[in-house]
């Protein structure tokens, strides 16, 4: 199938496709006699798990450095569970989780400081300063 087809069997856009190709995180596909790229099930496949490890928090980069990993997660569809492959993901997952506690913690932090400079009172948006 086309990039268009396959865009939309995998729930994406096409720009994303190239942009997989483009960081390595699928291969190029073949192309037709007139240049156009097409696309099989495994492709669409391995595009779904992408979808699904950078729902979950993980980034292009994070992808990246275990693309020659992601076939073994592809052959678990429809699950993709990195659970189910413990050590496949585990120091990626282990940074990520590291990276998100501590923008929660600065986030937290942030919420403190602007809830103690407004007083401690909730928003008011028909008040003149909005405190």
């Amino acid at each position: 199938m086309r990039i268009g087809e396959a865009a939309a069997a995998a729930g994406t856009t096409p720009r994303a496709l190239r942009l997989y190709e483009a960081r390595g995180l699928i291969r190029p596909p073949p192309r037709t006699s007139s240049g156009q790229r097409e696309y099989g099930s495994a492709e669409i496949a391995r595009v779904r798990v992408i979808r699904s490890l950078l729902a979950l928090g993980l980034t292009l980069e994070d992808l990246r450095r275990r693309t020659h990993r992601l076939d073994l997660l592809v052959q678990d569809q429809p699950s993709a569970s990195c659970a189910q492959r413990p050590g496949e993901f585990s120091d990626v997952v282990a940074d990520r989780l590291a990276t998100l506690d501590a923008e929660i913690a600065r986030l937290t932090r942030l919420r403190q400081s602007l809830a103690a400079a407004a007083g401690g009172t909730p928003c008011d948006p028909d008040s003149p300063t909005g405190v």
